[in-house]
């Protein structure tokens, strides 16, 4: 078996905002096996600043893993423990080469074009103008779930266009999320939950900074809102640190990312942990391009959670490859009339 790297930037076809910062450009690498004449493909993704093998020695790891392809996959996922990214790549080029067809890995019904995958729109954070039409676009576009990042305007702003929404369709219509990405202080979290939870919101993602335990358990003690963990499970790599932080914290969802958590072995692991706990969860891409968002989208269907899924970034980037991936109604669907064109 032969393994290469290959690094490719994603150009956004508009500054995306969160309260971490805007982004204008997304880094990835793609592995790539060759064996037996067929070839497989798998992504590693990171997010600046928020991924934990965002290091210096990521690169290297890179080269590393392609020149240890031998080692087999099993035990480069252990050595690669701190490498989630990495992880996701090589599970995903792994499944890729077990197939004819490299970018159907997990074949369902999803993949037949005969079911589709409820997604969420999703709002970035801008001035109160560009945040509205985002609103509209997506209601516009047949979406019955709406996902809008908070905390980098000004809130009383972001609570009446939260206001403005819930004026005109009601819980039934539309389901509301919100992502602070830890904007909130601990000191002010309750308060602005509080203020949140009058538009009937279905939940709101990490709201104070992470591995502030008790401060994020006291809130999902005392919080009118549905809260979901997503930053807090970065990073966690045992099973015990892992039911640690459920049992403290005891969040109502939690939110994996599979480029973040370890793969689809380390989302696995966080979900059979949350059943045993009555924590509910779905699955969101990190930005990947249209390679990883198809490993993720296939996974996520075989796993049959029906809330909607944290899936429809496919159309952020001007040189995404083309792929069957299309999302309509709010839906995401595979649709087989539609061909890859995927070259590095």
């Amino acid at each position: 078996m032969k393994a290469t790297y290959h690094q490719y930037n994603l150009e956004f076809k508009r500054p995306s905002g969160t309260s971490r910062g805007v982004m204008t450009t997304k880094e990835t690498w793609f592995i790539v096996l060759e064996q037996n004449g067929k070839t497989g493909v798998g992504e590693c993704g990171i997010l600046r600043g928020l991924s934990i093998d965002d290091r210096p020695d990521y690169e290297t790891t890179l080269k590393w893993t392609c020149t240890n392809i031998a080692l087999g996959l099993d035990t480069l996922l252990k050595k690669l423990i701190e490498f989630p990214s990495i992880q996701f790549g090589l599970e995903t080029a792994f499944k890729s080469l077990e197939h004819d067809d490299q970018f159907n890995l997990f074949p369902s019904d999803f993949t037949k074009g005969k079911d589709a995958i409820p997604i969420n729109g999703l709002v970035w954070m801008g001035n109160e103008d560009f945040m509205r039409s985002q609103v509209k676009e997506k209601i516009e576009a047949g979406f019955g779930c709406i996902k809008l990042k908070i905390g980098a305007i000004d809130f009383q702003t972001e609570l009446d266009i939260l206001k403005s929404i819930r004026k005109e369709f009601s819980v039934k219509d539309i389901e509301l999320r919100v992502d602070a990405n830890g904007a909130f202080s601990a000191n002010d979290a309750l308060e602005k939950l509080k203020q949140l939870s009058e538009y009937k919101l279905h939940s709101i993602e990490q709201p104070i900074k992470p591995r502030q335990y008790e401060a994020m358990a006291k809130l999902c003690e005392d919080t009118p809102l549905p809260i979901a963990l997503d930053e807090e499970l970065i990073g966690v790599f045992k099973k015990e640190e892992k039911q640690n932080v459920l049992q403290t914290i005891k969040p109502q969802y939690i939110i994996l990312k599979p480029s973040l958590v370890g793969g689809f072995s380390g989302s696995k692991a966080w979900i059979d942990l949350v059943e045993n706990l009555n924590i509910d969860w779905w699955i969101t891409s990190a930005l990947e391009s249209n390679v990883g968002l198809n490993a993720i989208s296939q996974w996520t269907y075989i796993l049959q959670n029906k809330r909607p899924q944290g899936l429809g970034t496919g159309s952020l980037f001007t040189n995404n490859f083309s792929s069957p991936l299309m999302v309509k109604n709010g839906n995401l669907h595979y649709d087989i009339n539609q061909h890859w064109k995927f070259k590095l």
